[in-house]
């Protein structure tokens, strides 16, 4: 009996070449620290860490089965969703409302499971539109009704609805001669949006010199964004037989990842500015919570599915 039945040939090198990296980048920045203890490696460090957890949560999540697979996704939508309505200010009346939003967790993972696309896509893009506000006129709930509704609403469309089609692939049909299946596409775009966000961070302190959105985010550069776009794509072309698409659409789907993930990146740093925080919590004790490991995959995941989806299936 396989440890891993999802487990492929076309995976297994990637996974390979992941923990060499892992491995290869661990041990830098630990001896770049010794030689210059002057210079801060602190941020590096955190994102290798960091992926050393995804690496492990991914072969997990997603090469065992797809039940275990749908159940850690709900779970993790869970934990997003809850680290951005604590960090946000809402009534104690007013919270009576957000138990109704966690029990849409469950309902919508349980309609990617049965591969009820259709449902899936109005369960709470439209269904909860209606309700949360329904709900609370209901309950006589007036007092920051319009901040209440848009918080509640746009957090789960943020961290259930877009963090959800990361688990759709396994409801799709498969696709003919995609040995990697769907557990490969998912490690292509995980891969490649956590890549973007390495990519983008080492070429802004290499060359940044315009800034993008200072008051947002002032580390963020145009320098970065490029060497991002360039070397996710450059490894997206290198990564291509994960996928289901030619070179041309690989080449295509990465740089979309590498777009979408920086403005995903982005809308994160808003909303701590904006809370006047640094972390959005403490998932990772010592490197901020969830949504900051995630923030540019949540815009990258509903990006690419829209785009395999236009291309396999249409």
């Amino acid at each position: 009996m396989k440890i891993f039945p999802l487990l492929t040939n076309e995976i297994a090198p990637t996974l390979f070449l992941i923990v060499n990296l892992l491995v290869f980048f661990t041990l830098l920045f630990w001896i770049l620290g010794l030689i210059f203890p002057q210079k801060n490696f602190d941020d590096l460090k955190t994102k290798t860490y960091a992926w050393w957890i995804i690496f492990f949560c991914y072969v997990f999540m997603t090469l065992i089965s797809f039940k275990i697979f749908i159940i850690s996704m709900a779970a993790l939508s869970f934990i997003a969703f809850r680290e951005l309505i604590s960090k946000l200010d809402i009534s104690f009346q007013s919270r009576r409302i957000i138990f109704w939003a966690y029990l849409a967790i469950p309902v919508q993972y349980y309609l990617i499971y049965k591969g009820l696309m259709f449902a899936y896509l109005i369960f709470i893009p439209v269904g909860m539109f209606y309700f949360i506000p329904l709900r609370a006129i209901l309950s006589g709930i007036t007092k920051d009704s319009v901040k209440v509704f848009s918080t509640i609403y746009w957090g789960l469309m943020l961290t259930v609805f877009g963090l959800g089609h990361l688990a759709f692939y396994f409801s799709l049909p498969q696709v003919a001669g995609s040995g990697a299946g769907p557990s490969g596409i998912i490690l292509f775009l995980v891969f490649m949006t956590e890549m973007n966000d390495i990519f983008q961070f080492i070429c802004g302190k290499l060359f940044g010199r315009h800034k993008i959105s200072p008051q947002i985010s002032p580390n963020k550069t145009v320098e970065g964004f490029i060497g991002g776009l360039f070397f996710t794509t450059l490894a997206g072309y290198f990564l291509r037989n994960l996928l289901p698409f030619n070179s041309t659409q690989t080449i295509i789907a990465s740089a979309l990842i590498a777009i979408s993930g920086f403005f995903g990146d982005l809308n994160m740093s808003a909303i701590k500015r904006d809370l006047q925080i640094k972390d959005m919590g403490n998932f990772i004790p010592g490197h901020g919570g969830l949504l900051d490991r995630i923030d540019s995959l949540l815009f990258s995941a509903v990006m690419f599915f829209y785009l395999y989806y236009y291309w396999i299936y249409t």
